[in-house]
């Protein structure tokens, strides 16, 4: 399919699809004419990618674990590893966001308090 079809499919830019193909993330086809082609495991690897950086994994992991990707299978143990030291970061990190939306949550009790004390 062409650019413009998978971007709809995809959620992401042309422009966007353009530079991940730059960083090497997504390498599509091309047909007789020269024009992206992209496949259908195009789709599920670019949804991944979104997926990888909705979490905040940093670009360049992404581009490593891209880059193990494309040596095939061999490279499982070592892609398997980055996505466990990322997952391990995420939760670490959605730990800290349960204690701050706690502190807040204290914050706007106080403030329901005392407004209820200036009702009255």
């Amino acid at each position: 399919m062409r650019i413009q079809a998978f971007a709809e499919l995809t959620g992401l830019t042309a422009h966007t699809l353009r530079y991940y193909e730059k960083l090497g993330l997504l390498v599509p086809g091309r047909n007789a004419a020269g024009h992206r082609d992209y496949r259908q495991s195009d789709i599920d690897w670019a949804a991944f990618i979104r997926r990888l950086k909705a979490t905040d994994m940093p670009l360049e992991e992404i581009q490593r674990y891209a880059a193990l990707r494309s040596q095939g299978e061999g490279t499982a143990a070592e892609r398997r590893a980055l996505l466990a030291e990322h997952a391990e970061r995420l939760e670490r990190r959605l730990a800290e966001q349960v204690v701050h939306l706690e502190r807040l949550k204290d914050k706007m009790a106080w403030y329901d308090r005392e407004l209820l004390k200036n009702r009255a």
